[in-house]
C-alpha cells in the first residue's frame, strides 16, 4: 500500500528507519532488532541505500523480507546521482516484483571526483529528476522525499532549499521526511515557511536519538544539523558525571521529549532513525503518550 494512503486521516504514528548491515554475518542480529521493533506497530519502515548504490542488493533483500516475512509496510531508499536510467529501472522493477510499494527518492552524495560538466551529463542530477522518472514510469509507486529543516548543506539559502522541496512535491512526491534535528523550533519554523509558499503535503519530522557522542558528531557534520548550546552543555555534564552510559540516558530522554512535543504540536507522526538499536527505540516509545 502507498504510504500516502496510510497517512490519510491516521492518528499520530511512529515510523522507523533501518540501516542494512553490509556484512551478512550481522543480519541475524539485525532481524532480531526488527522483530523487537515490530511490537511498536510502525506505520511504515524505510531502509537506506548506500552511496552510488553500494548496498543496493542488501536494500532489496531486506525490504523484501521486511514486507513479506515481517508484514511491515516498507519504503526503499533510492539515490540517483551517477545512476543510469537502465540501472534504476532494474532496481525499481525488482522492488515492484517483491511487492514493495514505496520509494524514498534521493539525489545522494555527489561523487568525489568529477566536474560540474560531468554531473550535467548524468541522467539524473537532482532528486526531482528521480521523482519525475518514477512518477512517469512507475505510477503505482508511492514516493517520499527528503526535507531539511536547517537547510541542505549545499543549498544557497533556506528559501532556495524550500523551493527545491516544493518542486519535488509538485513533480509527483507524496510526502517528505525531514533530516534529523535536535530542536523542535527548527521544524515548526520550517513548516511555517513551507506552508507560506504553498507546501501542503505531509512533512514527517525525523528524530535521531543521541546514543553516542562520537557517532552523532559524525552525522551532524554530514547533515548541517546543529546541537544547541544548552543541549551540548547537558551532554558534556552527562559525559563528565557518568560517561557514555549517562549520555545515552540523556539522549533517549531528549529524543522522547522531542517526539512528544512534535506529536502534541500537531505533527502527523514521528520517523525514528533507529540506528538498528531496538532497545533504545523501545524505551523512547514507552515514554510517549500517543492519543489513541
Amino acid at each position: 500500500m502507498r504510504i500516502s494512503e496510510l497517512l490519510r486521516g491516521t492518528k499520530p504514528f511512529l515510523s522507523l528507519e533501518f540501516f542494512p548491515p553490509k556484512d551478512k554475518l550481522q543480519w541475524p542480529d539485525f532481524f532480531k532488532a526488527v522483530e523487537k521493533l515490530r511490537a511498536l506497530h510502525p506505520l511504515f519502515v524505510s531502509v537506506t541505500y548506500g552511496a552510488m548504490g553500494s548496498t543496493r542488493a542488501n536494500t532489496l533483500e531486506i525490504v523484501s523480507r521486511l514486507k513479506n516475512d515481517f508484514g511491515l509496510e516498507t519504503m526503499a531508499h533510492l539515490t540517483c546521482i551517477g545512476a543510469s536510467r537502465e540501472g534504476l529501472s532494474s532496481f525499481l522493477d525488482e522492488l515492484v516484483g517483491a511487492g514493495v510499494d514505496n520509494v524514498l527518492a534521493l539525489r545522494g552524495d555527489l561523487p568525489q571526483e568529477g566536474s560540474p560538466r560531468d554531473i550535467a551529463r548524468m541522467d539524473f542530477q537532482c532528486a526531482s529528476d528521480l521523482v519525475a522518472y518514477i512518477r512517469g514510469h512507475y505510477p503505482s509507486l508511492g514516493i517520499g522525499v527528503a526535507a531539511y529543516p536547517e537547510g541542505h548543506p549545499e543549498a544557497p539559502s533556506q528559501k532556495g532549499d524550500l523551493s527545491f522541496l516544493k518542486r519535488k512535491l509538485e513533480t509527483g512526491a507524496d510526502f517528505a521526511i525531514t533530516q534529523l534535528f535536535f530542536d523542535n523550533d527548527h521544524y515548526w519554523e520550517f513548516m511555517r515557511r513551507a506552508r507560506e509558499i504553498g507546501v501542503e503535503k505531509p512533512v514527517i519530522p525525523g528524530i535521531l536519538p543521541i546514543l553516542n557522542l562520537g557517532n552523532v558528531q559524525k552525522v551532524i557534520s554530514l547533515s548541517n544539523s546543529q546541537i544547541s548550546a544548552p543541549l551540548r552543555e547537558r551532554l558534556r555534564k552527562a559525559m563528565e558525571s557518568g560517561g557514555p552510559a549517562a549520555v545515552k540516558v540523556l539522549g533517549i530522554r531528549h529524543a522522547a521529549e522531542q517526539a512528544q512535543g512534535l506529536i502534541d504540536g500537531g505533527a502527523p507522526g514521528v520517523h525514528l532513525y533507529t540506528l538498528n538499536k531496538a532497545d533504545a527505540c523501545l524505551e523512547i516509545a514507552r515514554k510517549l503518550q500517543i492519543p489513541t
